[in-house]
Parts: structure tokens; C-alpha cells; sequence
């Protein structure tokens, strides 16, 4: 039986919603990966930064951009042994300056991806995927990189039906 994992990374603390700031303890992204767990069997996988961005909004994209202008590798605080077991990668994330965040290219890079499928989901306020599909498939050549799904963040707890409408257009549900 193909075996699913959603790998992602979320950011919590203070997000920008529609034009606001706000505090919260869990990010959209991750909101969105409980969603997807009622829908699909699948094992999750947190992408985290040993050294996380700043609590503060402002300062946080400010270190963003300085990571991906030096196209920083950021160090994880853990990584999976393999990924061998698993035929489908969902990889979730936060639009960070028209891309993914530097840890999700970390973790892209410690692996082969060749024959795999991934399906990218992109939380954003409103810039879409950015170029992480091209970034995608640019970082794991051999792999079957879908059409992605992107979720306004501050819509994140009500994305259920666009969610589950892309998991089956891509056979997971």
C-alpha cells in the first residue's frame, strides 16, 4: 500500500492576517495539516529550525530575507532517518518572500526524492505559491512535483473543503 507523509513547517507566535497582527499559538500552516490528518492517512513530520526565527513578526521576515538572500541551509532540530517507506510527500509551509522557507529546503535536500510525488501547500495572505513549485522541483530532481494548493492563512481552520478537493484530484482521498 502507497504510504503518505506530510512534512511541513509552521510558525506560530505573532502572523500577519489580512492586514493586522496577531499572536497565536498554533501557525496556519500546521492548522491546515490538522486538517489534512482527518482527511488521509498519512505520518506528519514538523520541519523545525534548531535556531528559530524571532517571536516578532517584523523581525522574523527580516531574518527570512536575510536567509534566503544567502541562501542559508538553516540546521533542523531533527530530520527523519529515510523516506524511502513513503511514495507521496505533502509539503506544507508558509510563503516566505515568494518561496519556502529556508529550513524546508534543509530538509528537501537531505533526501532523494527521485520517483516520489509531492504535492505542495502553501499558506500565504495572498501571494500564492511564489516560485516554490519551480523551487521544488529545482531541489529534487526525479520527482513528480504536483500542482500545489495554496490557502490563505487567516482562512486556514475553514480550508476543509478546498483540502480535501486537492487531495482527491491527486488520488489521496
Amino acid at each position: 500500500m502507497a504510504k503518505t507523509l506530510i512534512a511541513y513547517f509552521s510558525r506560530a507566535d505573532e502572523n500577519y492576517f489580512g492586514g493586522a497582527m496577531r499572536y497565536v499559538k498554533v501557525g496556519n500552516t500546521e492548522i491546515v495539516v490538522g486538517v489534512m490528518k482527518d482527511l488521509i492517512e498519512a505520518d506528519t513530520f514538523k520541519i523545525e529550525m534548531k535556531d528559530p526565527y524571532s517571536p516578532v513578526y517584523m523581525t522574523c521576515i527580516e531574518e527570512a530575507k536575510k536567509d534566503l538572500r544567502a541562501k542559508a541551509r538553516p540546521e533542523l532540530v531533527s530530520t527523519l532517518e529515510s523516506i524511502d517507506e513513503y511514495d507521496t510527500v505533502v509539503l506544507a509551509y508558509p510563503n516566505y518572500w515568494g518561496t519556502m522557507p529556508m529550513a524546508v529546503f534543509t530538509f528537501l535536500e537531505a533526501f532523494d526524492f527521485s520517483g516520489k510525488t509531492i504535492l505542495p501547500l502553501c499558506t500565504n495572505e495572498g501571494s500564492g505559491m511564489g516560485g516554490s513549485e519551480r523551487d521544488i522541483k529545482k531541489a529534487c530532481p526525479g520527482a513528480d512535483v504536483k500542482k500545489g494548493l495554496s490557502i490563505t492563512g487567516s482562512q486556514a481552520a475553514e480550508s476543509r473543503t478546498n483540502v480535501e478537493k486537492w487531495l482527491s484530484a491527486n488520488g489521496l482521498k
